[in-house]
């Protein structure tokens, strides 16, 4: 079998955490690809389906727990709930742990400015300022180029 005589294929698909990449008889890229159609269809089944917006949510067995749901707020919303609208060092350090919470774990100041610009939120005048300031109050610490929240940070945060 040749690519020529069109029995020969090559397929890459990607579903959420599933995938399938490979290439061969097309009967048998056929047979894998519904396989994985069926595979999707049983997920979505025992998944709870959340809004469009969000993250999607984890699958509904028995022992789930709260800490087990993935980190769904909005950023505008999280920056309201912990009082960050106003204070532009506060504004840094909750974006930074809004991020760290949806699983981020190279943090910058660039990527925070980033993310408030992408998500509409008022910008940082000078968020290398705001990352050095929350440095000095121990509230975050620099590594490799990027910065993480300090315990403290945590604390001050109320996580």
């Amino acid at each position: 079998m040749t690519e020529k005589e069109g029995t020969y294929g090559k397929i890459e698909i990607k579903l959420g955490n599933l995938s399938f990449s490979g290439e061969g008889d097309q009967n048998w890229l056929t047979a894998q690809l519904q396989k994985l159609i069926d595979s999707a269809e049983v997920l979505n089944k025992t998944t709870i389906v959340a809004p469009a917006s969000s993250v999607a949510a984890p699958p509904t067995s028995v022992g789930i727990s709260a800490t087990d749901v993935p980190f769904q707020d909005s950023l505008a919303s999280y920056l309201k709930t912990k009082n960050a609208e106003k204070n532009q060092n506060m504004r840094f350090l909750v974006t930074a742990d809004w991020l760290r919470r949806r699983g981020e774990s190279s943090l910058t100041s660039g990527l925070i400015a980033r993310t408030l610009s992408e998500h509409h939120q008022s910008r940082l005048a000078n968020p290398s300022d705001c990352l050095n300031q929350n440095v000095k109050k121990g509230l975050c610490e620099k590594k490799n180029g990027g910065f993480f929240i300090t315990p403290e940070g945590l604390k001050a945060l109320g996580n």
